[in-house]
C-alpha cells in the first residue's frame, strides 16, 4: 500500500559534497519559503574534512 501524499510543501532533498560528489546528508526544504538552492558547510566522512555541500534531488 502506498503512503499518503503530504499536504505540506516540504520536499526531501539530498546534500552532496562538492569535493567528492557523494550524497552524505538528507534534509527537507519548504519550497514556498526557500526558492534558491541550499548550500551548507558540513563534515564529509569520505573526505574526512568540512566541505561545502549543495542541494540535489533525491
Amino acid at each position: 500500500m502506498a503512503g499518503k501524499k503530504s499536504k505540506h510543501s516540504e520536499n526531501l532533498i539530498g546534500l552532496r559534497c562538492t569535493a567528492c560528489k557523494r550524497r552524505n546528508y538528507y534534509s527537507s526544504k519548504n519550497k514556498k519559503k526557500v526558492e534558491r538552492k541550499i548550500e551548507l558547510k558540513k563534515f564529509c566522512e569520505w573526505c574526512r574534512k568540512h566541505t561545502s555541500h549543495k542541494e540535489v534531488k533525491v
